[in-house]
């Protein structure tokens, strides 16, 4: 029996304090079609996502509201968790709450590792803390006395006694873990980033709260008076839903066995550079564990004229309006919205996005590509009695650069890149078909043209093949309508109103 290797891929865990936004549909969907595609790999893929559960700004979300914190995270949660399939992902995912029992203990047990090997310190301190980025800030990280990703909110300053992270301890492990790591933190930029971050110097940072000034977290090994800082508790949860120490999964996607390199991947956005290749790989050397094999850093979805989405300037696009605005043009509005987020948004820059230019794209790509493309041949291939033969050997046939540039695109986590390759295709194809005519020229000689419509037909199956780690629903259609050689019972992706 063929042993599948193990492949293991992770969103990062969005709070709860509000609903679920454009740029958590960003990251949920890139993670899901790297895990679509190592699956066709062969891959034995565990895909991670799940909810961030505990802090300050939980805490009050659910006083704001004037319920219990319980009720306020389990309520929110499942928002996220009925995200998912509206989205198209609906592969098997691990879905890990920070207030699960298991992430409990794992947390605890990673605290414990960290100060026994001597990286947990307590002590009083004075800083300033932005409760937006739950992160302490340098004055040089302000402008004009607020952080410049919540300027709306007000620096508080804390001044308690707290356990600390080692941070100046750990940098020479964390350097060099990124000198013998060239691709740790994709792209190379972000990459460059966290480097100058660590040659500026490390400052020890506070692990834990008082839990008489915030109760809601997870209790500090053997100090019932602290309560675990957000994101030493958070972090962990990329093991925890593992079952680590001691599970079989954990042995499997994430311990190091032989010389076998192990594949784990994080995906994050761009405000959780620091968080994810700084803190939490100096939390894993730490506690002498396996570090990760690549975090990507996605960019923010803006408005289209690159200023922040905000509800007070009317320009937030949410996941569910685009669903709702696309579900009586088509039966594939999950992939109307997994077709934007990958092709209309830079693979590691800010892009911008509104519904206009959401409906311009779906009226350009989907309506008038795709659907146009697979409408067209579909009714030769019916109309003529052109079919792929049951157990035909399909050659790859669209021999250009643009199919030849698609694996090794999303090899790379370029996942625009690579359907903008699969554009291209789709594009060669129509191009191809106006140039030869098949249907002029199957009036004339019959067998030339039953020859260019079926192959026609073979280049509809690759690029079927292609879409289905992109647009798994689409995918899934022209495959049957090419299997039972029939027209789509109504176009795929019909005219806006």
């Amino acid at each position: 029996m063929i042993t599948k290797k193990p492949f293991y891929i992770t969103t990062t865990l969005p709070y709860v304090n509000a609903e679920p936004h454009i740029g958590h549909a960003l990251e949920f969907v890139r993670a899901d079609v790297i895990a679509r595609y190592k699956e066709s790999l062969g891959y034995d893929v565990f895909f991670n996502t799940g909810t961030d559960e505990h802090g300050t700004k939980i805490l009050e979300g659910a006083e704001k509201e004037g319920i219990s914190v319980q009720e306020y995270v389990d309520r929110n949660a499942a928002r996220f968790k009925e995200l998912y399939p509206k989205l198209g992902i609906t592969k098997d995912i691990h879905f890990i709450r920070t207030t699960d029992e298991k992430h409990i203990k794992a947390a605890q047990e990673i605290w414990k590792r960290c100060d026994q090997n001597g990286y947990i310190d307590k002590k009083e301190y004075e800083a300033k803390y932005c409760v937006g980025c739950e992160l302490h800030k340098t004055d040089s990280e302000l402008i004009d006395g607020k952080c410049p990703i919540h300027p709306n909110r007000e620096i508080e300053i804390i001044k308690e006694e707290n356990y600390f992270f080692a941070f100046k301890k750990i940098k020479p492990k964390l350097k060099e873990l990124y000198e013998n790591n060239p691709s740790l933190v994709i792209p190379d930029f972000r990459f460059n980033e966290i480097k100058a971050f660590l040659d500026r110097g490390l400052e020890d940072f506070s692990i834990s709260r008082l839990k008489s000034n915030m109760s809601w977290g997870i209790p500090v090994p053997g100090d019932d008076e602290h309560v675990m800082y957000v994101w030493f508790d958070a972090l962990t949860n990329y093991i925890s839903t593992l079952d680590w120490p001691e599970g079989e999964n954990y042995k499997k996607y994430w311990e190091q066995v032989g010389q076998e390199k192990r594949e784990v991947v994080q995906y994050c956005g761009k405000d959780n550079l620091r968080q994810q290749s700084a803190i939490w790989q100096a939390m894993l050397l730490a506690a002498e564990l396996p570090t990760t094999t690549n975090i990507i850093i996605n960019g923010f979805v803006t408005a289209p004229d690159g200023t922040k989405m905000s509800k007070s300037l009317g320009n937030v696009v949410s996941p569910t309006e685009v669903i709702e605005a696309f579900k009586d043009v088509t039966d594939y509005p999950e992939d109307v919205i997994r077709f934007v987020l990958l092709h209309d948004i830079s693979s590691f820059e800010d892009g911008g996005m509104s519904l206009e230019s959401i409906k311009q794209s779906y009226q350009a790509h989907l309506q008038n590509g795709i659907g146009n493309l697979t409408n067209r041949i579909m009714k030769l291939a019916v109309t003529y009695d052109v079919r792929l033969l049951e157990g035909e050997t399909f050659v790859e046939s669209i021999n250009t650069p643009n199919y030849l540039h698609v694996s090794p695109a999303l090899d790379i986590f370029y996942v625009k890149e690579a359907i903008d390759g699969l554009m291209a295709c789709i594009k060669t194809i129509d191009n191809n078909i106006q140039q030869q005519e098949p249907f002029k020229v199957i009036k004339i000689d019959e067998i030339k043209g039953k020859v260019l419509i079926h192959k026609n037909l073979h280049d509809l199956w690759i690029i079927a093949q292609m879409l289905s780690v992109f647009m798994p629903s689409t995918s899934t259609k022209i495959i049957e309508c090419i299997r039972e050689n029939k027209m789509p019972e109504k176009p795929l992706f019909n005219r806006l109103p």
